[in-house]
C-alpha cells in the first residue's frame, strides 16, 4: 500500500543557503555545511510520525563546474546520517540541459515515488525556492514554501507558508494523516 512522504529541499530548509546579493547558494564543501537548528527535531518528528523523508535537491553547480559531484555527496551524506533522511536525490543538471529531473519539474518526486511507492496526493513538498513548490504541485503534492525572503520571486499560492521548517511539521503530520 502506498504511504505518503515528506520531499524536502536541501539548502535552504535543512541547511543554511549561503545568501549573495539576495540569492541563495550551497555551501561548497562538507567543510561549509550548516545544518539549521530545527532541522534535526523537525526530521525526528517527521519519521516518527512515520513519513519518509526524501531530500529533492537541484545542485546545478555539477554541470556549470563550479561545484563537484563528490563534494554534494559528501554534504548529503553528512546530511542523511544527522538526520535520517531516507533518501537523497539530486539533479545535478542545469537549466539548459532539457533534463525531466530539475526542479520545477517533478522528475525526482515521480522518481521517488515509483522506487518507495509512496501516494504523492497524500505527500508533501517543502522548499524554500518557487522550483520547489512548482516541482510538487506538478507531482500532485501538497506543498509547504519557508519563506527566507530571497531577492527572487516567490512561489505562487503554496499549501502553507512558514519561516522555519519546525512550524509546518504539525500542519505536515495533519495533513498525511488525512488522506484524500
Amino acid at each position: 500500500m502506498s504511504a505518503p512522504a515528506v520531499f524536502l529541499d536541501r539548502d535552504g530548509v535543512l541547511n543554511a543557503a549561503r545568501v549573495i546579493d539576495g540569492r541563495p547558494y550551497p555551501p561548497a564543501d562538507v567543510s561549509e555545511l550548516d545544518v539549521l537548528p530545527g532541522a534535526e527535531p523537525s526530521c525526528r518528528r517527521l519519521a516518527e510520525a512515520g513519513l519518509r523523508l526524501i531530500v529533492v535537491t537541484n545542485q546545478p553547480d555539477v554541470a556549470r563546474g563550479t561545484q563537484s559531484l563528490e563534494a554534494v555527496r559528501e554534504i548529503n551524506d553528512r546530511l542523511a546520517a544527522e538526520l535520517g533522511l531516507d533518501a537523497v536525490l539530486v539533479c545535478p543538471h542545469d537549466d539548459g540541459d532539457g533534463c525531466n529531473c530539475r526542479k520545477p519539474l517533478p522528475g525526482m518526486l515521480l522518481q521517488a515515488a515509483g522506487a518507495w511507492d509512496i501516494d504523492l496526493a497524500a505527500s508533501v513538498m517543502v522548499g524554500d525556492r518557487w522550483r520547489d513548490i512548482e516541482a510538487g504541485r506538478a507531482a500532485g503534492a501538497r506543498t509547504v514554501f519557508v519563506d527566507r525572503r530571497y531577492d527572487e520571486p516567490a512561489p505562487v499560492d503554496p499549501d502553507l507558508t512558514v519561516s522555519e521548517l519546525e512550524e509546518s511539521v504539525p500542519w505536515i503530520i495533519e495533513t498525511t494523516a488525512r488522506r484524500p
